[in-house]
């Protein structure tokens, strides 16, 4: 008996270590940039948005968004994405986040951009 324990205690042992694990990132569903060419059109603007998403010390719910170094309330972000997206609704739109910030803050600036139709949308973690 001792011996056919150790067999399958054996088999456990190897099919854990070969098993392959499933690759996560490769069923993410996110658009990836095209690298940059050399030939592209010089009538797109160069310009990027940044837009940095913050934690106010008095832990409020809705957080701090600055747009241009300023902080800026979502009526005054909607009306300045809105303009954005007037110029080129190609426009790439940088979305820095502090660990700490609120989720609410992230989602609204996402819905914002959404409803002014900016779908070029990174966001990155401070």
């Amino acid at each position: 008996m001792t011996p056919m324990i150790d067999v399958v205690f054996e088999l456990i042992i190897f099919f854990v270590v070969t098993i392959k694990q499933e690759d996560l990132f490769t069923k993410l569903n996110a658009n990836r940039p095209a690298p940059a060419s050399s030939s592209s059109s010089s009538n797109e603007s160069d310009t990027t948005v940044t837009i940095e998403i913050g934690a106010r010390g008095d832990r409020n719910a809705n957080g701090v968004i600055v747009y241009n170094r300023r902080e800026v309330k979502r009526s005054e972000l909607n009306a300045n994405l809105k303009d954005v997206s007037r110029t080129s609704k190609k426009t790439p739109i940088i979305i820095k986040c502090a660990e700490d910030s609120p989720h609410k803050a992230l989602v609204d600036v996402l819905d914002i951009c959404y409803r002014n139709e900016l779908y070029s949308v990174s966001i990155f973690t401070m």
